[in-house]
């Protein structure tokens, strides 16, 4: 293995995604591209990239965003790493960190595929 990864089915990777714009204070379905008609420009948060990302291939996540959104993602493992409720999401979250870190280290875009 030339680098770590972390994979989803949609179904995963969307309910993955639900959780994160939920902990971020909205819902993903409310969102322009997932069945409602919020703009994406009406919330802030620096897990756009990943919220709004498509759910196979599209754009790879820049350094730059892996940069900005790598704080909240820690912040978030902190904040709910004591739920057992949400210990499936929170694993998620410190895989995807993990992804991040290596990409940042290596000066790398993450690939989706």
């Amino acid at each position: 293995m030339t680098s770590p990864d972390v994979s989803w089915s949609y179904t995963g990777f969307n309910l993955f995604r639900e959780w994160l714009a939920e902990a971020e204070g909205f819902a993903l379905t409310d969102m322009h591209g997932f069945g409602g008609d919020r703009p994406w420009n009406s919330v802030s948060t620096t897990l756009t990239p990943l919220l709004d990302h498509p759910d196979d291939t599209g754009p790879d996540l820049t350094p730059a965003q892996c940069v900005a959104m790598l704080p909240r993602l820690e912040a978030i493992v902190e904040q709910r790493r004591r739920d057992a409720g949400e210990r499936r999401r929170v694993d998620d979250v410190r895989e995807l960190v993990a992804v991040i870190r290596f990409c940042l280290e290596r000066e790398v875009e993450l690939v989706f595929g």
